[in-house]
């Protein structure tokens, strides 16, 4: 794993390796999508991970999906993520804060104005949601016209701004995993006429157009870019020029040279091949369910320039220590990923930890 701990760039950023945590949704914020009390700690603690990218933030009311999710769009926010910034700050760490629209993805019992959700068309995913009141179907969303578009853009763009005032480092734009910028590449989620659907280069303009927006505000350098091509989530099939249009969308995306693309990664082997040719910047390649021991085969190759870890920087905060020493990892506890408090957010024990307690 040599090359595993070699160090690297994104953007402006010098990183001490090429291990970096993977955005997870953790449903711990306050009800008004201020970032909990606890998460400056959480972060903080995994900051030995070098490029932290924080759970999907979302950037208006309209873009909440999930209960408890944080939000960056509102002064109270900003004041909230700068508390987490700074801890990781301290602490050695970088943070992108991730911009998560959920677009149908949600329910208007989660957000804060009750509306119903927005897409680029109206079709539901056909799923059902976590709600107060428990699990309900997700309704219809309502169709974004050319006038809500241009709304939605510059929420995205404000939301990078308000990032940058709140510390982060950058951003990570989510373009993946079913939620609103995939739900207008989505063959099956977007059936417009008009320039935003269609064609594959209609399909990609939504996305397009945010990235280019937030490059305006924040800078290229403090932008990344999420996609998972394939990916079921939510409903979402690409359709049969699924492959042509993440070809097509990394080509433009490489015109605005961002700090990194993102890719969630489930077996296309030729398209991230491809991908890799296409884009000449940082690549984060994400296999869920990989081997620990398989960690770097992916820089070994060429094919990625760093590797996002999930779970296991979730359950071991001390994970690059862990990992460098050989020692035995945490198990993640799936019955406390999302919700209150601290049980299964902060209170992982490090190996320091375990070594102090059997002293």
């Amino acid at each position: 794993m040599d090359k595993l701990w070699s160090t690297t760039k994104i953007g402006n950023l010098e990183l001490p390796h090429r291990l970096a945590m993977a955005p997870m949704t953790r449903s711990r914020a306050e009800e008004d999508g201020t970032p909990g009390e606890l998460s400056s700690l959480y972060y903080a603690q995994r900051a030995s991970m070098g490029l932290l990218i924080t759970e999907g933030a979302q950037p208006s009311d309209d873009g909440q999906g999930y209960l408890w999710s944080p939000g960056i769009y509102t002064e109270q926010h900003i004041e909230g993520w700068k508390k987490v910034t700074d801890a990781v700050h301290k602490a050695g760490g970088t943070i992108y804060i991730q911009l998560m629209h959920a677009g149908r993805m949600s329910h208007p019992d989660n957000t804060p104005h009750h509306r119903q959700a927005v897409a680029p068309s109206a079709i539901a995913p056909g799923a059902q949601m976590f709600t107060a009141t428990g699990m309900q179907d997700i309704p219809v969303p309502r169709e974004l016209s050319n006038e809500d578009i241009q709304t939605t853009i510059a929420d995205f763009r404000k939301a990078a701004a308000a990032a940058i005032a709140a510390g982060a480092d950058g951003v990570e734009i989510h373009g993946a995993n079913g939620y609103l910028i995939n739900q207008f590449i989505g063959e099956n989620s977007n059936t417009r006429t008009d320039e935003y659907g269609g064609s594959i280069a209609n399909r990609a303009r939504f996305a397009i157009e945010v990235t280019k927006a937030i490059v305006q505000e924040i800078g290229a350098d403090r932008t990344g870019f999420r996609i998972s091509p394939g990916t079921p989530l939510g409903g979402i099939q690409d359709g049969e020029q699924g492959p042509e249009l993440y070809r097509y969308l990394t080509q433009e995306l490489a015109k605005l040279n961002l700090a990194y693309l993102h890719i969630m990664h489930l077996g296309n082997e030729e398209l991230l091949q491809d991908i890799r040719t296409l884009w000449k910047n940082p690549l984060l390649v994400n296999r869920a369910g990989r081997a620990l021991e398989e960690l770097s085969t992916d820089l070994d190759k060429g094919l990625a320039d760093i590797v996002p870890v999930g779970v296991w920087s979730l359950a071991n905060p001390d994970f690059v220590e862990r990992l460098k020493a050989g020692a035995p990892l945490n198990e993640a506890d799936p019955a406390t990923f999302f919700g209150i408090g601290s049980k299964g957010y902060t209170d992982y024990p490090t190996l320091k930890e375990l070594e102090a307690q059997k002293g």
